[in-house]
């Protein structure tokens, strides 16, 4: 059995740190268009998860500028 890099007392930290702190957004996208996101976003020193963030994060700043 692999060793551990956390113990169960500090994944329990965690997971109840980030149910408090965050909410969760599941998508999906069509097969291998993962990948091209994730080469995508590591191009420009991001994870994943940021490029999506400042993607949506972008996108509301224009559709707000649209409404106004």
């Amino acid at each position: 059995m692999p060793e551990r890099k956390n113990s169960e007392a500090r994944i329990r930290a965690n997971n109840k740190y980030a149910a408090k702190a965050y909410d969760r957004i599941n998508i999906a996208v069509p097969k291998g268009r993962k990948a091209e996101l994730q080469a995508h976003a590591e191009q420009r020193g991001e994870s994943l998860n940021g490029f999506i963030g400042r993607a949506i994060e972008e996108q509301v700043k224009r559709d707000n500028c649209k409404e106004k």
